[in-house]
């Protein structure tokens, strides 16, 4: 049987965001594929986990890139790159914590996203729209963070997927943008 790496790790993505407990066996059964295949493929959960983040990296990129970070005022780069996320925050979801196993462990597709990211945050406070008493550090795992339980909130019913950015993007910008009194 022939497989498509790429459909099975958006599959696996897709089952693992739901339910981060999946086997390698529930996996291969919602990719339509034997455990054999998917062992042939990925060595076990961590050769899994570790495609998958090549994979959420790589689409991190890709929003990144797509948002035009660097052009506007930062907090207007900050909405267009919360709405080129959202297709990908499940995956994020679980890979920030799901991370927490290679802890340590230096990679430097995060390290790279996680500049882009601050980077983005220091340019807010240079100008003016965010609060410089908050690390440029902090803002990025403060979004990474709203951004997980935005996807485990809409993926439990909670609040309406329509709201995804305006949820995220008002409370980190409520907490983050910088007050005429300080």
């Amino acid at each position: 049987m022939t497989m498509d790496r790429d459909q099975v790790l958006r599959t696996a993505a897709s089952l693992l965001t739901r339910k981060a407990t999946a086997t390698m066996d529930e996996v291969a059964r919602a990719a339509g594929i034997g455990r054999a295949t998917l062992h042939r493929h990925f060595a076990g959960r961590d050769a899994l986990i570790k495609a998958l983040e090549a994979l959420g990296l790589q689409e991190l990129e890709t929003a990144l890139d797509g948002a035009g970070i660097d052009e506007g005022p930062a907090d207007e780069a900050l909405r267009r790159l919360v709405a080129r996320v959202e297709p990908s925050a499940g995956l994020l979801a679980f890979l920030v914590t799901e991370n927490q196993l290679f802890e340590g462990e230096v990679n430097e597709g995060w390290d790279r996203i996680d500049a882009r990211f601050s980077a983005l945050f220091r340019r807010g406070q240079e100008e003016g729209h965010f609060r410089i008493d908050l690390s440029p550090a902090w803002l990025t795992e403060a979004l990474y963070g709203l951004i997980g339980a935005g996807a485990w909130a809409i993926h439990d019913g909670r609040v309406a997927a329509k709201d995804f950015q305006y949820m995220i993007v008002e409370l980190l910008l409520g907490g983050a943008r910088r007050s005429v009194d300080t």
